[in-house]
């Protein structure tokens, strides 16, 4: 008897580093980009154990360059003694000109800031999904959550007829 080949199937989030949940809570998603990062090599290994967190983070501009602010990575246990890991130190976006020039304009002129919203893996190299976004208020935060509610009681309702 044969038994069948297995197949290689990825999941879904199999290629997902980090998400930053607090950034749709707190904001309005205007526009995303996707940017590469400029990363050390603990770094990427710390990448692929998981051990990063978006929370906390934004990205700044700085003499025409975008940065990474605040992401925590972590460094592993078995990182190299000869090098002294800096967990939140500022990392470089790698983005098109044409896009870096847009998020500057929209960030210096109409009040945007940039966020950080996921980490993901794409052909083995590190991406981040960066978004223009604008403050949410306190009302604005609950009548999300309001709306949120309603649309689960409803679905709720729906299902049981």
């Amino acid at each position: 008897m044969r038994m069948a080949a297995k197949k290689n199937k990825k999941k879904v989030g199999e290629n997902t580093i980090a998400v930053n949940r607090k950034a749709r809570h707190d904001f309005f998603i205007e526009d995303r980009f996707e940017a590469g990062l400029v990363l050390e090599g603990w770094e990427v290994k710390s990448l692929r154990d998981g051990k990063v967190q978006l929370n906390e983070s934004y990205v700044h501009v700085r003499n025409g360059e975008a940065w990474l602010a605040n992401a925590l990575i972590t460094a592993l246990k078995t990182a190299s003694t000869h090098i002294k890991p800096e967990p939140q130190r500022d990392r470089k976006l790698l983005l098109h000109r044409a896009e870096l020039h847009k998020l500057i304009g929209a960030v210096e002129r109409k009040g945007y800031t940039l966020i950080p919203l996921n980490m993901y893996w794409k052909k083995g190299m590190a991406k981040i999904e960066i978004a223009l976004a604008k403050g949410k208020q306190l009302h604005d935060k609950r009548a999300t959550e309001k709306d949120r509610d309603w649309n689960r009681d409803k679905a709720r309702i729906l299902k049981a007829r």
